[in-house]
């Protein structure tokens, strides 16, 4: 059965990774398949495409040297960007160059710093100390527009090693001193209130109000809250915990985040636009949602696939069953909050404790474990992959889904959850899920013509039965 183009052009434009192995790419003028990922830029006349490497050979084309489509698929080849760039980013982002540096970055992705610098400058241009550098100036800028933390503070909090660099840093970059840029910033939040306030933009256009209603439905008493337009909830990061508050409007997410330690903001901001989706594109999505009937009049532009800020969180909620009783979920994981949860603060809210981690949870079911027995196994067993680094998605991503379809550790239903919210896979579809069938009712739909953004149609539908379960087709 040949495929269908327009499903995979789709995913070409895109330039999504998450669709690389599923197809391959030719380009009839230049002889060469590639990867959907590839960043080159082939006229759609020019493209054929097959299901394997070895048909597009056969086929007379020959590999792309740029992206590598004759690897095997979780070979380090195929995994490169997977496993060196992307994850590199993801360190970074996380502050591991200024606490370890980049001999110790290298080092906890198992590569020498040589090659990861290489392979830094093919994908983005430049290499790991620069990346990092533009961060460290991005986190001081938004540290002195926003707050009132000396200067001395602010270079130290964004991780710069001495303030002469600090100084250099933002004169380079910005071309402007660091008082300078303080004394230009409009309404500066102090830091006596212990808030950094910070807004991300979304693109338009932005279904929030889909996303605060999966949330809501969802929401752990203790640990996260919705009131109206606002989510609340707490967050663990590398340096210590914080509570994001996050205020949604049409065209952006305002967040005021109270940080244990000032370090953690570049992190904070990454989870929060994860956890919103903020950098999906929703104008593709709707262009192949919109040509279904009926997830169309279903469907509100700009849905958006929430993604989890934490992958150990999520995988033991999954085991409480927040997939298929999310409210049983909910009352089981606050006991457990109450039990074993470190303790906040005293920030504004309801929200009192942050989720806690492996060890404490295996302790909590040796000791005296808070909700039905039922989940007493699947909870321990998820906890120990935890610990063991089987179940740590940092490594591998994409080792991290094989092992949880291995089926030791989830039901299928609650594994398709953590993969659909959890690794933001865009072509996820629960046919059977109770959600998706109170949302769709007596009526059958076909989701060949929605990929390769099937996820996005399956919010679509739960976001209908969350915020309002009296609209789901009779």
């Amino acid at each position: 059965m040949p495929l269908d183009f327009e499903r995979c052009w789709r995913a070409v434009v895109s330039r999504d990774t998450r669709f690389d192995g599923l197809f391959y790419s030719a380009v009839r003028t230049t002889g060469i398949y590639c990867r959907p990922s590839c960043p080159g830029a082939p006229r759609r006349e020019n493209v054929t495409f097959y299901r394997s490497a070895a048909a597009a050979q056969a086929a007379g084309f020959r590999a792309c040297k740029r992206c590598r489509p004759d690897a095997s698929p979780g070979s380090p080849e195929w995994d490169i960007r997977t496993d060196v760039v992307g994850r590199a980013m993801r360190l970074i982002a996380d502050g591991v160059v200024d606490r370890i540096g980049v001999g110790g970055l290298a080092a906890g992705l198992g590569y020498s710093a040589r090659h990861l610098h290489r392979q830094m400058v093919a994908e983005l241009g430049v290499g790991p100390r620069a990346v990092a550098r533009a961060q460290r100036a991005h986190t001081a800028r938004i540290l002195l527009e926003t707050t009132d933390i000396p200067v001395t503070g602010v270079a130290e909090a964004a991780g710069f090693s001495t303030l002469r660099q600090f100084n250099e840093t933002i004169r380079d970059v910005y071309a402007r001193t660091p008082t300078a840029i303080r004394s230009q910033a409009p309404g500066r939040v102090g830091d006596n209130a212990g808030c950094l306030t910070v807004k991300l933009a979304a693109r338009a256009p932005f279904d929030g109000a889909g996303v605060l209603a999966f949330l809501a439905a969802r929401a752990i008493p203790g640990l996260e809250e919705v009131t109206g337009n606002r989510y609340r909830r707490a967050l663990t990061l590398p340096n210590g915990y914080a509570l994001a508050e996050l205020d949604v409007a049409a065209d952006q997410v305002t967040a005021r985040l109270y940080l244990d330690d000032p370090r953690d903001l570049t992190a904070a901001i990454s989870r929060c636009r994860r956890l919103f989706d903020l950098d999906a594109d929703p104008v593709a999505v709707w262009e192949v949602l919109r040509g279904n009937p009926l997830i169309a009049a279903l469907a509100r532009p700009g849905v958006r696939v929430p993604c989890h800020v934490d992958p150990a969180e999520l995988l033991v909620r999954a085991a409480l069953g927040e997939a298929t009783d999310p409210e049983r979920s909910a009352r089981m994981a606050a006991r457990l909050l109450a039990e074993s949860g470190p303790v906040l603060g005293a920030p504004p809210g309801t929200v009192t404790h942050a989720f806690p981690g492996a060890a404490a949870i295996l302790r909590a079911c040796e000791r005296s474990w808070p909700g039905a027995e039922e989940f007493r196994d699947r909870v321990r067993r998820i906890c120990a992959g935890i610990r063991s680094g089987a179940l740590d998605p940092s490594v591998n991503p994409h080792r991290w889904a094989e092992e949880l379809r291995s089926g030791r550790y989830l039901a299928a239903a609650d594994t398709d959850y953590v993969l659909l919210t959890g690794t933001k896979d865009p072509d996820v579809f629960l046919p059977e899920h109770p959600f998706t069938r109170a949302a769709l009712g007596k009526n059958r739909i076909s989701t060949e013509g929605l990929r390769p953004w099937r996820s996005y149609a399956q919010l679509s539908l739960w976001s209908l039965a969350d915020s309002d379960p009296s609209a789901c087709i009779a």
